[in-house]
């Protein structure tokens, strides 16, 4: 068996990730096929922290557009996140996975407010962390606090698992002569501005020189080969 290239990373799981074909809420086969790949990188003894999204429940965006205040919105959008973190949670613990919910909100009936030090012990006895309610402030997205989580807490990578297969130069569902790219630098996307995320996540990133892997979560086996370092999906780095 090939030696893990990661000991410790951030996953960044879309919210629209858990819909499957269902154009809102969530696909319980989905979260199953995503935990039993959790399960063989957890059985690799890697150190997993993972902020979830909310998009399949509720996007603040979208609230605003509906005539929301947009403060209040997103903090509808941020509880969406700790709904799928409770649902995540309930698939792990069925496979025997130790796991702990924290989050940005004080929510003591859902899990722990998330404190760093307590985090990084948690990381450090084997359970896995569910990070929800984003940064826990309006305006900010789960990509956002993806990035900030992944520096608290000391991450190698930033493991960014979407609907699509990587970065590409155009949207590949509109155009079918769009390019993927296999690695990039935070340069050269900032360039060709690509939207890898939105602009304060990547600024973070770039500027504490933190990897990004965009890969296909729906792709069985792309976890575990993001972890064992093979090639799969667009690596951004310094």
């Amino acid at each position: 068996m090939k030696k893990p290239k990661y000991k410790r990373i951030l996953l960044k799981i879309s919210g629209e990730a858990l819909l499957g074909n269902k154009p809102f809420g969530i696909d319980y086969q989905i979260v199953r096929e995503i935990v039993e790949e959790l399960k063989e990188i957890y059985d690799l003894g890697i150190e997993l922290s993972i902020v979830i999204g909310g998009g399949n429940i509720f996007r603040g965006i979208l609230g605003q557009e509906k005539g929301m205040d947009r403060v209040r919105a997103d903090c509808i959008g941020m509880l969406a996140t700790l709904i799928n973190a409770i649902i995540l949670q309930d698939a792990l613990i069925s496979q025997n996975i130790p796991c702990r919910i924290m989050s940005a909100f004080e929510v003591v009936k859902a899990g722990e407010t998330y404190i760093r030090e307590r985090a990084l012990k948690h990381l450090g006895k084997g359970r896995i962390l569910i990070l929800a309610c984003g940064t826990g402030n309006p305006f900010f997205t789960t990509d956002t606090a993806a990035v900030l989580r992944a520096l608290e807490l000391d991450a190698e990578i930033l493991f960014k698992a979407t609907k699509v297969d990587g970065v590409y130069d155009k949207d590949p569902a509109k155009d079918p002569t769009a390019k993927k790219y296999d690695t990039l630098t935070f340069d050269e996307a900032l360039e060709k501005k690509l939207r890898v995320m939105d602009a304060t996540a990547f600024s973070l990133a770039r500027d504490y020189k933190l990897p990004i892997l965009v890969f296909n979560l729906l792709k069985k086996g792309n976890i575990k080969k993001a972890v064992l370092g093979k090639k799969v999906g667009t690596l951004i780095k310094p």
